[in-house]
């Protein structure tokens, strides 16, 4: 299955969806309130309906879980092979705050793990992309595209940046940061928002970044993939066990970025 998938396609859609969101950012947008308290706007709105419409087109066959549509019952959705999981509109409070770290989230989900993901950042045009079979990928500008190795990991350096979110910094990751201060490490600490942490530490300008707060499934697939494909590892933190998908519950246990 994953072989037939045109990620060319997959890209486009991202790019059409983050210039729907760019003809709002630039406008007096208004902002409701989901059930959960969380921010939604028009962005929100019109990405997600050019991202249903574009994988119903290219994948007729393959269902899909977006954070802004209805999530079907677990007993309809267990026994799925593969599944799109769609954030349209990742880091809705950066984008109401116009600091441009909000990104397009689009992954494939073959059992509970992502295989293919896409994440576009609409402000600065970064393109993100992996699969298993290419690995991880990045491009700036529509310039040329540059193969993401992540690097050596972060227990074995003496100097350590970690990403952690702009808008949800817990006492737990200050905690995580002074435990690596008290082994001994030079800790330098760098703020960002939406999935584009994943992407640091996939790239290799972040060693690691420690979500210790609430994540649901959409919000980490897509980079979750191209953290794989540049050889990272997203792991539940505390059992060590690799970050699963499409539970029965959504919400992301705590993980680690590594």
């Amino acid at each position: 299955m994953l072989d037939t998938i045109n990620l060319e396609e997959v890209k486009k859609i991202a790019r059409a969806a983050g210039d729907a969101i760019l003809e709002v950012y630039g406008t007096e947008f208004a902002v409701d309130a989901k059930a959960d308290d969380s921010p939604l706007t028009e962005a929100d709105r019109r990405s997600n309906a050019v991202i249903l419409e574009g994988l119903a087109r290219l994948t007729p066959g393959i269902p899909v879980i977006s954070e802004e549509t209805r999530t079907l019952p677990y007993e309809e959705r267990k026994d799925w092979e593969y599944f799109w999981l769609v954030d349209p509109l990742d880091g809705t409070k950066e984008f109401i705050k116009r600091n441009g770290e909000f990104t397009v989230n689009i992954a494939l989900v073959r059992g509970q793990t992502p295989v293919l993901g896409v994440v576009f950042q609409p402000v600065g045009d970064q393109l993100y992309w992996s699969s298993e079979i290419i690995g991880a990928w990045k491009s700036s500008e529509g310039g040329e595209a540059v193969r993401l190795s992540g690097g050596e990991h972060y227990s074995a350096k003496g100097e350590v940046t970690v990403v952690a979110s702009r808008s949800h910094l817990t006492d737990e990751v200050r905690d995580f940061i002074a435990a690596l201060e008290a082994e001994g490490k030079k800790v330098e600490f760098h703020s960002a928002g939406s999935s584009l942490k994943l992407c640091l530490v996939a790239e290799g300008a972040a060693d690691v970044y420690p979500r210790l707060g609430p994540t649901m499934e959409w919000d980490t697939a897509a980079a979750h993939a191209i953290a794989l494909g540049s050889g990272r590892q997203v792991n539940e933190h505390g059992t060590g066990e690799a970050l699963r998908y499409n539970k029965e519950n959504l919400l992301n246990p705590y993980f680690i970025v590594e």
